[in-house]
């Protein structure tokens, strides 16, 4: 059996990092994701982390070092968050195109101007397009289980893509909860030891990565790309079986709340989940079969999921800790296409920007929103935000 220790998200991420035994770290700090950082340097500096720990001077440094790594066979990872995965921006397209599975640790933060050091999923979801798997976690626990499950995705052969496991900043980046820190030996054995199948730069048989690449082939390398994702799917349900037979944990692409009778579905990612299930049993108490659907994988999309839970209920409130600007939020238009012609009504909401707080009679009353507009008639209301103080 493990460990049970009281841990923050950002050590049960370095924790996690160590567990999978990632033998480069690059590293560079940013609020508030810094202590991950920091963890792992002490965990190196004690001879507790078998890893080469990498000071770089930025963001886009700290990407390329593990591109390195990577690129020679050594398993990677890194932390950043906000400003400092925009700085990243052109590496993170540049791991993903070489087929590179590096694991990143993005603790969501608002981007600026203005300045904000809260949580939002801007950061992130302004990176849903790199090729990287995108996964948003609800509690420390999960943040130690996914990064060893990512590891073991990413590296799969049909999938060969880096992954991004995101945490709220400081509602779960700082705060303390009891983690059962599974057993090295039981990891290992989960997750073996990296052996790329794939190319791998050796002097001794000599080759490039990324190079020029004419129209000719361009399309196909993309196209490869998107192949690795959709197998991403399978295997993501299959690391999350499999992690259960070991830790006794299951975990998916989502997680479905006392949906087997809802007429009416929450959908969000990351902590706001946990207010979204306080929410569903006051509705239930009030005569409304209200349900959760919590997105875990944004990238691979649960697609079929999804258009499973559009087929069996009348609305679905879709909760956006981000925005797309002159569209809505980013969850909703892809719920929206995803259960394009199920004739389900689907009702976006954008709520706890620049890290505001979402209560669970705010969620209970976005569902009643649903239920107005599933009386109406009106399958794809306009975006409502809420909590918006207008001074204008």
């Amino acid at each position: 059996m493990g460990e049970k220790a009281i841990l923050t998200g950002n050590k049960a991420a370095a924790i996690g990092a160590k567990l999978s035994r990632a033998k480069v770290v690059a590293a560079y700090p940013i609020t508030p994701q810094t202590t991950i950082v920091e963890y792992i340097a002490e965990m190196v500096e004690k001879g507790e982390m078998d890893a080469r720990y990498i000071r770089v001077e930025s963001e886009h440094s700290a990407m390329a070092a593990c591109i390195g790594a990577e690129s020679m066979g050594v398993r990677s990872f890194t932390a950043t968050s906000s400003q400092g995965l925009a700085l990243m921006f052109e590496m993170v397209h540049w791991a993903a195109g070489a087929r590179l599975p590096i694991v990143m640790a993005i603790v969501n933060r608002s981007l600026g101007p203005p300045w904000n050091i809260h949580t939002e999923h801007q950061d992130t979801i302004s990176q849903r397009d790199t090729g990287w798997l995108q996964a948003y976690v609800t509690d420390c626990q999960e943040i130690v289980d996914t990064i060893i499950q990512m590891y073991k995705v990413c590296e799969s052969e049909d999938v060969v893509l880096p992954g991004m496991v995101a945490l709220d900043g400081f509602i779960l980046s700082h705060t303390s909860m009891p983690v059962d820190i599974p057993d090295q030996e039981l990891v290992d054995e989960y997750l073996p030891e990296y052996k790329p199948k794939h190319y791998v730069l050796d002097p001794e048989n000599p080759f490039t990565i990324g190079n020029l690449v004419l129209p000719n082939w361009y399309m196909e390398m993309r196209y490869s790309m998107e192949e690795g994702m959709k197998a991403a799917r399978k295997r993501i349900e299959e690391a999350g079986k499999e992690f259960e037979k070991f830790f006794g944990r299951r975990y998916g692409m989502v997680e479905e709340y006392l949906m087997d009778d809802a007429e009416y579905a929450i959908m969000c990612m990351g902590t706001m989940a946990s207010e979204a299930k306080v929410a569903v049993k006051k509705l239930r108490e009030e005569g409304v079969k209200a349900g959760l659907v919590r997105i875990r994988f944004y990238r691979p999309f649960p697609i079929e999921q999804i258009r499973e839970v559009g087929r069996r209920v009348r609305g679905i409130t879709v909760i956006d800790r981000n925005i797309s600007f002159g569209l809505g939020g980013a969850l909703c238009s892809e719920v929206k296409s995803a259960v394009y012609g199920l004739g389900v009504t689907v009702s976006g909401f954008i709520a706890g920007l620049g890290g505001r707080d979402v209560t669970y009679e705010e969620i209970a009353k976005m569902v009643r929103e649903t239920i107005k507009d599933v009386k109406k008639g009106v399958l794809s209301p306009e975006t409502r935000w809420i909590g918006v103080r207008r001074w204008w």
